[in-house]
């Protein structure tokens, strides 16, 4: 999916499509680059959230600019998204190292073991916004939890997003695990020290992913299956 999408973004930023054009068919581009519809539509989809295409019922999909900006996950901007996140959750995760209870923390190990072990990526991804939620819960304070459940959907979009382009699971595990040992210390200083870290990395990878056109790899041929 990653050699798809750099094929076609690569394609747009140098005008190959340009503003306002319709990419060719699914079939069509299946055919041309040789992978199957499945890998396609990822690719598609990432386009669309980087801000580059639009998908229209029964049309197509366009061209709607030749440049990343600011990725769009469901409803939000991502440099929203990132400032609410730092406005609210480093605080939160402060607050839930003196709060915490231990069915906060018990419940927090048990998602980071199986975080840690699992190896699909949209079950993955589910577990990291409920990671997030959890945290807020433990903070004991049910606007919090509020505020992420609104922004839920986003987050996992964003986690997806990063996970497939950025190969953040790993790292994203350790980061986790500081915030989880953060609260099991009891201590609020490397509580808000480890969810700063964790957002701070979040902010790089998808500012390298925006960033970086990567169009060094398309070839005469399309990229490989």
């Amino acid at each position: 999916m990653e050699a798809v999408l750099t094929h076609l973004r690569g394609a747009i930023e140098r005008g190959e499509y340009a503003i306002g054009d319709k990419l060719p068919s699914e079939a069509e581009l299946c055919r041309q680059l040789e992978v199957s519809r499945p890998v396609l539509r990822e690719a598609l989809r990432a386009l669309q959230v980087m801000g580059l295409t639009q998908s229209r019922t029964g049309k197509g999909t366009f061209v709607i600019a030749n440049a990343v900006e600011d990725p769009t996950f469901g409803d939000y901007a991502a440099s929203d998204l990132l400032e609410v996140r730092r406005h609210v959750e480093i605080p939160v995760a402060g607050y839930a190292a003196v709060r915490r209870t231990p069915e906060n923390l018990d419940h927090l190990a048990h998602l980071l073991d199986r975080m840690e072990r699992e190896t699909d990526t949209t079950a993955w991804v589910a577990m990291d916004t409920l990671f997030h939620l959890a945290v807020a819960e433990a903070a004991q304070n049910p606007v919090f939890r509020r505020v992420i459940e609104e922004i839920r959907d986003a987050l996992a979009r964003q986690s997806a997003f990063l996970n497939e382009l950025g190969g953040r699971r790993e790292q994203s595990n350790r980061e986790h695990r500081a915030i989880v040992e953060a609260l099991i210390d009891g201590s609020e200083h490397d509580a808000v020290e480890a969810m700063s870290h964790h957002l701070d990395r979040v902010e790089t990878t998808l500012t390298d992913i925006v960033r970086s056109p990567r169009t060094t790899s398309s070839t005469e041929g399309g990229p490989e299956a």
